[in-house]
């Protein structure tokens, strides 16, 4: 005769996850002995608990704004009745992490993790915004399992030089630029760079954390209408206020991740990372945060879509507006009304509504020009193209709606850099034997490499180029370049240089061919002379002497796997995406 006692509820609020000391009555009572030290009472605790994952840093400007996101959020989730608890986690800066801020990406994703596993919490909002930190907080709660939702800080404002609007830091690379070429002097780089930064906040343009943030929208583990808003704004404030009163309704409901996070949220992201004119780098991240539920991002599936999904953002550095602009005009409600025919409207958002349901709710279009009808884009094809061939037979990418279209056909002679020293000891010397038809090449600054990936792939032009004007040449290499980047740059080639790839074997001299339009990046010398270089010169992987470092060196996986650790993916591939045409 069956049973007719109903299983156990799981446990919740502080009865989660408690300390073992082999009587469960006592670890509660302890629990709650302690917390009450901080003035809660037995009303408070009864409570759903709300984590709020606090990325607030003295080093992280992007985050300046976090003290008073968390007070919005806890007003949020006390309307709605739960407790806020906020907790502080590893914060990471891109201009402030060395040797890279994709060094600690995965640090950060694990201390993320454990302290939503640790502590207990029926939700948790998390609250990231500069590039690597959404990607490490949503890889780290896809594992945890935990039910969460995405707040970000939000972009800068933009500032003013001499009457001219900037801002970080398409605009940093720019004046940068023309302060090697010699076009301005040190009192004017001087005084733009107190312009380039507004406020706090993150980059202005479609960088990686405007793209990051834009995709946690797109697959719909952020409130709707919570990626564009400026971060000293009101309407930055109220998507907070937003985000605390859905997260204890998400809790309620035990919206998990894997719930939300599906193989069609992971495609219509995709989509969005064309469109929007995105950072190469939401690629490698959107790999990785799928990889930890079991789903594999298909290269070659992507670059199909980017055929059929033209580029409507116009923003920096593809286009000429900044992330205010793209805010005013609608943001990304706007933009997935213009995508909705390219994408799966049944995925469920932190809402518990689908996609398709909150578009139907959203506000009216307007007229504006920096979201671009279907029909009348600003790039005709999608942002981004994977490349393939001998050189980068694990495939590469290529920021196409940010390269110069005269070169996206080319053929030159390879100028190699063995590394990210070599290049900065030579890149400025008279004597450099190169040519703005030449090919500049590095090595070693791929995942293990660099080792986290620098941005360095956004080489610079040789200074005797650039004072003779060239603004731009084909540039290759295992490494990245920021989001905020523009130029011919081809990236990720993988496998990288340090573990023996094709990329390792390039000599100066070497016949390279790019052509975007075959999808193609080779070197021209046959595969016995690429064998013959492979055999006399071997490869020797790099490793780490102890800590952290040793854990990265032996762990972590090449471009196409999302640079991750091997041990923090999901054990089982559940499905490929995108699917088959």
């Amino acid at each position: 005769m069956a049973s007719s006692k109903k299983p156990d509820s799981p446990a919740t609020g502080l009865r989660k996850g408690l300390t073992n000391y082999g009587d469960t009555g006592f670890s509660l009572f302890l629990r709650k002995a302690f917390i009450k030290g901080a003035g809660y009472t037995e009303d408070a605790l009864s409570r759903p608990v709300i984590g709020i994952a606090n990325t607030g840093s003295s080093y992280n400007p992007c985050h300046g704004n976090a003290p008073q996101l968390i007070e919005a959020v806890k007003r949020g989730v006390m309307l709605a009745g739960g407790l806020p608890v906020d907790f502080p986690t590893i914060s990471v800066h891109e201009s402030f992490s060395q040797p890279t801020s994709m060094y600690l990406r995965n640090l950060m994703s694990m201390d993320t993790e454990e302290m939503i596993r640790a502590q207990p919490m029926d939700a948790v909002v998390l609250i990231g915004g500069c590039d690597k930190t959404v990607p490490a907080q949503l890889m780290g709660a896809a594992s945890a399992g935990v039910p969460a939702i995405q707040l970000v800080t939000g972009a800068m404002l933009t500032g003013s030089h001499r009457g001219e609007r900037v801002g970080a830091c398409t605009d940093c690379r720019r004046y940068w630029g023309r302060y090697r070429a010699e076009e301005i002097d040190a009192e004017e780089i001087t005084d733009v760079n107190n312009q380039l930064v507004a406020s706090v906040g993150t980059c202005s343009v479609m960088g990686t954390a405007s793209t990051m943030a834009c995709l946690a929208e797109a697959l719909g583990i952020m409130v709707f209408g919570g990626a564009s808003a400026p971060a000293v704004t009101a309407d930055r404030m109220r998507v907070a206020e937003q985000t605390g009163t859905t997260a204890v309704a998400m809790a309620t409901n035990r919206l998990t991740p894997d719930r939300i996070l599906t193989g069609k949220a992971f495609e219509n992201a995709l989509r969005v990372l064309l469109s929007v004119g995105g950072s190469t780098n939401g690629i490698v991240h959107l790999t990785a945060m799928a990889g930890r539920l079991g789903i594999d991002i298909d290269l070659a599936g992507l670059d199909r879509l980017s055929r059929e999904t033209p580029v409507l953002v116009d923003l920096k550095p593809s286009g000429q507006h900044y992330m205010e602009d793209f805010h005013k005009a609608g943001g990304m409600p706007a933009l997935l009304r213009e995508l909705r025919p390219l994408l799966h409207l049944d995925t469920l958002t932190v809402s518990g509504r689908t996609l398709g349901e909150e578009l139907d709710a959203a506000p009216a279009p307007f007229v504006q020009d920096v979201i671009r009808p279907f029909d009348s884009p600003i790039y005709p094809v999608g942002g981004l193209a994977v490349l393939r061939g001998n050189l980068a037979p694990g495939g590469a990418i290529i920021k196409q709606s940010a390269a110069n279209p005269k070169l996206m056909e080319h053929e030159g002679r390879a100028v190699v850099f063995e590394d990210a020293e070599d290049m900065a000891n030579r890149i400025d010397d008279d004597d450099l034997d190169v040519t703005a038809d030449d090919v500049l090449v590095l090595k070693r600054i791929g995942p293990t490499g660099g080792p986290g990936m620098p941005e360095a792939g956004y080489m610079p032009i040789p200074r005797k180029l650039a004072r003779a004007g060239v603004k731009d040449m084909v540039r290759i290499s295992d490494g990245r370049m920021s989001g905020t980047a523009a130029g011919t740059i081809v990236l990720h080639v993988t496998p990288e240089a340090a573990v023996g790839g094709p990329l390792a074997h390039i000599q100066t001299g070497d016949r390279i061919r790019l052509s975007v339009k075959n999808r193609e990046i080779a070197v021209l010398i046959s595969d016995e002379e690429l064998a013959r270089r492979a055999a006399a010169h071997p490869i020797e992987r790099p490793t780490g002497e102890r800590g952290y470092r040793k854990l990265y060196m032996q762990s972590v996986t090449q471009a196409d796997q999302g640079v991750d650790f091997d041990f923090l993916r999901a054990t089982d591939t559940k499905e490929s995406v995108p699917g088959k045409a």
